[in-house]
């Protein structure tokens, strides 16, 4: 299973410019809004995009979706384990939680 981050946590690490955020939604969601800096990967691109996109296996990487009832980022967290990438963590309460916080947010 993956380690979970909160909020707290990952806006400190976005901030400092220390982690890979992956929205795991893709598409129009990605587009319309996501994390600062955030990088689209759905379920279905890991194996084809993830070597090219997140080139350092050790570095610091963290997926989100929409809200905790969404399985996308626990399936890319899993998926970019699995293929080697040794710290990986969820923000499983999404986006959702991160605007009703107040938080900033990017669109395409």
């Amino acid at each position: 299973m993956t380690a979970l981050i909160t909020r707290d946590e990952l806006q400190a690490a976005i901030d400092a410019g220390t982690v890979t955020v992956i929205d795991a939604l893709g598409g129009e969601y990605y587009a319309k809004q996501h994390l600062p800096n955030a990088l689209p990967l759905t379920p279905t691109e890991v194996d084809a995009r993830a070597a090219a996109l997140l080139p350092d296996r050790d570095a610091a990487i963290v997926t989100y979706c929409s809200n905790p009832a969404c399985p996308n980022s626990g399936q890319v967290a899993d998926r970019l384990t699995a293929l080697g990438y040794t710290d990986v963590r969820k923000y499983r309460e999404g986006i959702q939680d991160w605007v009703e916080a107040g938080l900033p947010t990017e669109s395409a």
